[in-house]
């Protein structure tokens, strides 16, 4: 008798309740071929980005709010659920499904397992290099890989140094890698056995003339720009780009030296310089733009012909061809959390760039054996931080989860957390997007809490705020989240509020796009009356409270059974039928 896919994994489901065979069953199944990838093409790229320093393998559900306003609207990366599956043929079923979709979450969480894990990665990249030829494979990572867990913390990044080295990453940009210490930044980059670049770091000039370090003291670069990799006979040049907006969406204070920006002139005139001097076969752009941001500069910018884009956390299945002035610039971008690989094969004729093979692969980790060398790397950089990352502090109620443009539930517990410990009417928090899942009934641990608050300004307040200040605060976010001009976008999502309801407009103009703000009684906010607001993360001045994960680890410990009180969503208008909103 033959049987589906689905059937086969409720079977296995069925015998692994009853004790019959372990979870990871799928990693001796030849059920799944996803992994298998003919070869294609004379050089292979490899790209991973904002895996947020998760080595073991998670929880991570996608978002149902992605809202696309303009000319991004029904595109990707602004499609959810439905639509996402539509666009881009996936079988509502299946494993592609689960991964790309936050549809039936829960249900495919337990069929499929978890994802991610630095130790199941490396088993994917090994097989996907030994396969097509190591000499023709180069490992990108798009940077935000220092940054969102408690022994990244704890060890200022090192412990993902040293887990890059061990997977084979070739080349790297930055974002989070920027809220270390300059001098900690550098000192780690000496680490990595791999480059790090970044066309558009400079060193301010009076740094300069204080003796600070540069990569180029005459153009002021802070980084090396682009590098030029030989792989299979060709030239490959691949540019960096880090987060433009570093110094504004996280404190400068950190890196008071550089200076950041999108700089679209300044890599216009790098890959002219590039084409003509270095005669690569492919000009490869490493952003940390965002994915909107990629999507008009490769409209823009001529001579790139991909850009592997990271920051805005967008797990799209297909390369987007855009088309500008001397012809077309594949875009990519590759999740987030240690979740995604992206793999393509580019063909090259006559010196160019003449068709191309993209798949991104899920990290499914019941799927793919753990590389031993890199499981005991991760196990003993582990152990001396395991009873603090194993402390238990209450039960999941309901499924708690961050990603979304408005609100998640992990989210609000922590708004929640905020306003009961500082005795708040209202609370903010920032709309991060990294951050793991946690089933329903699962135990949540101290790690767990690490996952969602781990930064290196975590530090509270509780403070007197204006309706007008708060009105003010809002309407800064959603600018920067639905500003039409993706140049004036950051990336991030809408300040998550607890105790506090309002009406937003996507569409409405700059300062005009939040209306009808109450608190949780009803009582309507006055711009001239001031409010007790509680609140994390303070880009300038280090606020005077305590880390948020000690608030929120004392809320849960109090709670026991964890769940939000209420979900402080904003009412939406002008998204009826957006295919990012559902």
């Amino acid at each position: 008798m033959n049987i589906s896919r689905r059937e086969f994994s409720q079977l296995m489901a069925m015998a692994g309740v009853a004790g019959l065979l372990p979870r990871n069953v799928f990693a001796s199944s030849s059920v799944e071929k996803m992994y298998d990838l003919p070869a294609s093409g004379e050089v292979r790229l490899l790209h991973m980005t904002d895996c947020h320093a998760q080595l073991l393998p998670i929880y991570f559900r996608e978002p149902s709010v992605n809202i696309g306003l303009h000319n991004s609207w029904g595109k990707a990366p602004h499609l959810v659920g439905e639509a996402m599956l539509k666009q881009f043929k996936l079988d509502p079923s299946s494993a592609n499904a689960h991964a790309f979709s936050y549809l039936n979450f829960a249900n495919a969480a337990d069929e499929f397992g978890k994802v991610g894990g630095f130790a199941h990665l490396k088993t994917l990249v090994d097989k996907l290099r030994g396969e097509y030829g190591s000499d023709k494979t180069l490992l990108l990572d798009g940077g935000d890989t220092w940054q969102g867990s408690g022994t990244s913390y704890w060890t200022r990044g090192k412990d993902m140094v040293g887990a890059c080295n061990l997977l084979g990453v070739d080349i790297m940009t930055g974002h989070w890698e920027f809220t270390y210490q300059d001098s900690e930044v550098l000192e780690n980059i000496k680490e990595f056995n791999g480059e790090f670049l970044a066309q558009n770091i400079l060193v301010k000039e009076d740094a300069l003339f204080d003796g600070a370090p540069a990569y180029d003291e005459d153009s002021g670069h802070a980084f090396k720009p682009y590098t030029i990799k030989e792989l299979n006979g060709h030239r490959i040049a691949v540019i960096g780009q880090a987060f433009p907006y570093t110094p504004i969406a996280n404190p400068q204070r950190f890196i008071p030296d550089w200076t950041f920006g999108i700089r679209e002139a300044e890599i216009q005139e790098l890959v002219d310089k590039i084409r003509s001097t270095e005669k690569p076969a492919a000009v490869i752009l490493l952003s940390h733009n965002g994915m909107d941001v990629d999507l008009k500069m490769a409209s823009q910018v001529t001579g790139i012909d991909a850009i592997f884009g990271g920051h805005t956390h967008d797990g799209v299945p297909e390369a987007i061809e855009v088309k500008n002035a001397q012809g077309m610039t594949l875009v990519t971008n590759a999740g987030s959390n240690g979740k995604f690989l992206g793999v393509m094969d580019l063909e090259i004729q006559g010196g160019k760039v003449t068709g191309y093979n993209y798949k991104l692969l899920p990290i499914f980790s019941a799927m793919l054996k753990a590389d031993p060398q890199m499981q005991q790397y991760i196990d003993n950089m582990r152990q001396p931080f395991l009873d603090k990352l194993q402390q238990p502090l209450g039960t999941a109620g309901s499924l708690l989860y961050r990603r979304g443009n408005f609100n998640g539930t992990f989210d609000q517990v922590i708004c929640d957390a905020l306003r009961a410990v500082k005795d708040c009417q209202i609370s903010l928090s920032p709309g991060f997007r990294w951050g793991t899942s946690v089933l329903a009934g699962q135990s949540i641990t101290m790690e767990h809490v690490l996952d969602q608050t781990c930064i290196t300004y975590p530090e509270t307040y509780a403070r007197e705020m204006s309706g007008a200040q708060i009105k003010a605060i809002l309407e800064d976010v959603a600018d920067n989240l639905f500003n039409p001009d993706p140049y004036y976008q950051q990336g991030g999502d809408m300040v998550r509020v607890g105790g506090l309801d309002y009406v937003l407009d996507p569409l409405g103009s700059a300062g005009n796009r939040v209306t009808e703000m109450q608190l949780d009684n009803g009582q309507k906010i006055d711009a001239n009356k001031n409010y007790k607001v509680a609140g994390w993360a303070t880009v300038g001045s280090q606020a005077p409270g305590a880390p948020i994960w000690d608030v929120v680890s004392q809320y849960m410990q109090d709670q026991q059974q964890v769940d939000f009180k209420k979900l402080n969503t904003p009412k939406l208008l002008n998204v009826a039928n957006n295919p990012g909103f559902n």
